[in-house]
């Protein structure tokens, strides 16, 4: 039987050989924006009518104005007084929606929110995310809507889409 001197001395060499090691290299093999796999909005209308699920991260406001059908909505950035603030809960809200195996197309207003949380989502084990370039904006700009609604009437302004 071992000592708990003995006991201790094999964690702290497990600890430091052997059991920290993977974590190591995980933390090396962050995701990165150049790491997210984005697609033009009829792609990602293929992936939707294929099976693939829609994940809004618009505001809660920018979703109810207009959203692509069977779309789900977390928020990835609130409006507050002092700016945009990263919403603490985003990862936890996803993974009550979704599976760390679904495909999932992320989309925002223009490309940039959807993008940021793509880099966040693969890095909590989401393996099957894309991004959708151009946002609701350009689904909108293509037609791809589907709403009597005036294109203006759907479209959040932004700094990188009038």
């Amino acid at each position: 039987m071992m000592s708990s001197r003995q006991i201790l001395a094999s964690t702290r060499y497990l600890r430091t050989t052997h059991i920290f090691s993977p974590v190591r290299s995980l933390m090396d093999a962050t995701k990165k924006i150049e790491d997210v796999a984005s697609v033009d909005v009829h792609a990602a209308k293929d992936l939707l009518s294929s099976g693939h699920r829609y994940l809004d991260v618009r505001t809660t406001e920018e979703f109810n104005k207009s959203h692509v059908d069977n779309s789900m909505n977390v928020p990835y950035l609130f409006k507050t007084q002092e700016g945009r603030v990263k919403n603490p809960e985003f990862l936890t809200q996803v993974s009550s929606v979704c599976k760390k195996d679904d495909h999932i197309v992320v989309g925002c207003n223009s490309g940039g929110r959807s993008l940021n949380a793509c880099v966040d989502l693969l890095n909590a084990g989401y393996e099957r995310v894309k991004n959708m370039a151009g946002g609701y904006s350009a689904w909108v700009d293509n037609g791809l809507a589907g709403s009597e609604k005036p294109a203006e009437e759907m479209k959040t302004s932004c700094k990188f889409r009038p």
